[in-house]
């Protein structure tokens, strides 16, 4: 159901340049880590192709990122007005400490992996106002099946859902189509399973909380465009 690491980093530098949302680009990734490094990578050749101005890329890695405030500065020394942060929301929230500790205000933007930075605990969220991010799902969506699945979400949880259980709700529908399309019946051995949902995985299509008329190629792609939301008075806000 995720977007591949490629999609995102090629997503985000098409967004930003799309809306004209920089000037000058730091960029701030974990050369450890394979998700952030993907998205690395796929960010930077189509930056170059839509004559983004990155004036500052920099790195850490699993050992290092206990302290963030060497990249943070080097950012701001750079001048860059948004910094791109394609990792997970724990080293985030540090990112955005740091930059408050120096007064450094630029816009911040990350993907998918940013989910959750407003639940951290001992993270004053307030210094995540602004803070934009690619995503495939949002709460406050005003469309029905989101409506609906947030509703029942709560019910349940008392909680609102984040990207990932979205992500967890629209799989398991996909499941469902692929064992109908491949009339899995009970008593069939696993192989046989196993290798009748591969073939439907590309011919089913679902209506997902995630995507609307999602389907699967070969690699295992699926099919969703992104969007982008804001965090505004302590929510995600879609930006339109």
């Amino acid at each position: 159901l995720c977007f591949s690491d490629p999609s995102q980093g090629a997503g985000s530098a098409n967004l930003i340049a799309d809306r004209n949302m920089a000037q000058a680009i730091g960029v701030i990734y974990d050369a450890s880590d394979a998700y952030s490094s993907g998205i690395y990578d796929s960010f930077m050749e189509v930056a170059a192709a839509k004559g983004l101005n990155v004036v500052c890329e920099t790195s850490f890695t699993a050992d290092s990122k206990s302290d963030l405030s060497t990249q943070v500065a080097q950012c701001k020394d750079a001048g860059a007005d948004l910094v791109f942060l394609p990792f997970y929301y724990t080293e985030a929230a540090q990112v955005l400490v740091q930059a408050n500790k120096i007064g450094y205000k630029p816009t911040f933007f990350g993907c998918d992996g940013m989910d959750g930075i407003l639940d951290v605990e001992g993270f004053d969220t307030a210094l995540a106002e602004g803070l934009m991010r690619m995503t495939p799902f949002a709460a406050d969506a005003k469309d029905e099946a989101t409506q609906s699945f947030v509703a029942k979400y709560k019910e349940k949880t008392g909680g609102v859902p984040n990207q990932f259980a979205a992500d967890a709700d629209d799989g398991i529908y996909a499941i469902k189509a692929a064992m109908e399309k491949a009339d899995v019946k009970p008593g069939m051995s696993a192989s046989d399973v196993c290798e009748g949902m591969k073939s439907a995985m590309t011919e089913i299509k679902i209506d997902g909380v995630t995507a609307k008329g999602l389907t699967w190629e070969a690699s295992g792609e699926p099919s969703k465009e992104p969007m982008v939301v804001k965090i505004e008075n302590g929510d995600y806000a879609v930006v339109e």
